[in-house]
């Protein structure tokens, strides 16, 4: 195991810790950008505690369907317990590595993800998945930070800077030319905030859209 996956494996025990605490992990706000459907089957790619996945499926009904996915055991243990507590039939929370989705080729009308994608170790892909399985038509949207310049070397393996977020962050033309060569022709950017400090770097909120335009 290389020393960037080793530090994943550490923000992955990190966040299983914090699965019962009551901090708030969430940064953005895709699920507000989503306008998900009834009928329709929705993804949250690293759900968390499972709170929007389970506001989409009131929406989704019984004719849809959504599916958490988080790589944190801690995330999917908690977010199953809600499950249970309150009887959703249209859900299911998997254990999963962003970078390899257990879901069908276009299967999926919205994906939403909220500042988890910095995270991985390889986020080409895990827009090739998103590409994959997003049906025609079919949207995504993200909420992240992007970097201004690089994030020095030193920091590209820190498990407490990846946790943070910004350790991560790619800057945004790096950005754009990943989800392009996904396969996505282009990103409508819906919300973007000024540079700001975050740990020894500058960066950026940012929440795009990525339509799959292909018929």
């Amino acid at each position: 195991m290389d020393l960037r996956s080793h530090a994943i494996e550490a923000v992955n025990v990190r966040y299983t810790h914090l699965a019962c605490s009551s901090c708030f992990l969430s940064c953005g706000g895709a699920i507000n950008h989503a306008q998900h459907k009834l009928g329709e089957i929705c993804v949250d790619s690293g759900s968390g505690r499972g709170t929007d996945v389970l506001r989409m499926a009131d929406t989704a009904g019984s004719n849809g369907f959504v599916y958490g996915i988080d790589i944190s055991s801690g995330m999917i243990a908690k977010s199953r317990e809600l499950l249970d507590k309150f009887g959703y039939t249209n859900v299911a929370f998997i254990q999963s590595d962003l970078e390899s989705l257990p879901l069908p080729d276009n299967s999926c009308d919205v994906i939403i993800s909220n500042c988890t994608i910095n995270h991985v170790n390889n986020k080409q892909n895990v827009f090739n998945e998103i590409y994959r399985i997003i049906k025609p038509g079919g949207r995504c949207i993200i909420s992240n930070i992007y970097s201004i310049g690089q994030v020095p070397l030193e920091y590209k393996n820190d498990p407490d800077a990846i946790a943070e977020c910004w350790a991560g962050a790619d800057p945004k033309d790096e950005y754009a030319e990943i989800i392009a060569h996904a396969g996505f022709n282009d990103i409508e950017i819906l919300e973007e905030s000024n540079p700001y400090p975050k740990g020894v770097i500058q960066v950026a909120s940012f929440t795009f859209k990525i339509i799959n335009a292909n018929n």
